[in-house]
């Protein structure tokens, strides 16, 4: 049987102490997820499980449309698996979709990480987009040192959460922290397509990024 694709999404619901919601955002999910799926069959995992909170809600992108409207979407999308529930053995490779939410909760959830450091022991690849590379900031390698040690990768921009206004909500920097794990930032202009692949590690720079991970996510699967 074909091995599958694991995305995973945020659990956490809250920006800072703003009051305002987050959460996974939606394109992050549907774009890739609408190249992937062709495929690929797809699970989705989240820190808590169940129904997780989703930000960046624009149905007038037809991809997004598209999904939120489909049942059986739906239905996977509202009973996500809890990193308990996951056998990394199933899976090919991870992919952590963005929303700020992931920020709160990706890098230290140890299940995920468990999860995606035995994908890329078995020889699958690690990707995420926008904020989905906070999942990345504590995963290591067999040999000890952090994934993205003195490997390419790209995230959400410190231009552009700077631009965006939320640099002093976040708890941390993304593109710094990733930098200070020996990762080799490789960012393109602010809100540009910018998508970095460095051997099993597939990394995208924002929203915009997401349906291009998603081609060559599934290219990288198509040849391994």
């Amino acid at each position: 049987m074909t091995k599958k694709v694991l995305f995973t999404v945020t659990s956490h619901g809250e920006l800072g102490n703003t009051g305002k919601p987050t959460g996974y955002y939606l394109s992050e999910v549907t774009h890739p997820w609408s190249v992937v799926s062709r495929f690929f069959e797809i699970d989705v995992v989240s820190p808590k499980g169940g129904k997780p909170p989703v930000d960046g809600f624009d149905l007038t992108d037809p991809i997004n449309k598209k999904y939120w409207e489909d049942p059986a979407w739906q239905k996977k999308m509202d009973n996500t698996l809890t990193p308990a529930q996951v056998d990394p053995s199933a899976y090919a490779a991870i992919f952590y979709a963005g929303g700020h939410g992931a920020m709160w909760d990706f890098p230290d959830d140890k299940g995920l990480a468990a999860i995606a450091e035995a994908i890329y022991r078995n020889g699958g690849i690690v990707s995420a987009v926008c904020h989905g590379p906070a999942g990345l900031v504590n995963l290591k390698r067999e040999d000890g040192k952090y994934l993205v040690d003195g490997r390419n990768f790209v995230c959400f921009t410190n231009e552009e959460e700077t631009l965006n206004g939320t640099e002093h909500i976040v708890p941390f920097m993304l593109q710094t922290a990733l930098e200070g794990r020996g990762g080799i930032f490789k960012g393109g202009k602010p809100w540009s397509d910018t998508v970095v692949a460095d051997g099993r590690l597939l990394t995208g720079q924002n929203p915009m990024s997401a349906l291009s991970l998603g081609k060559k996510l599934a290219e990288l699967l198509q040849k391994a």
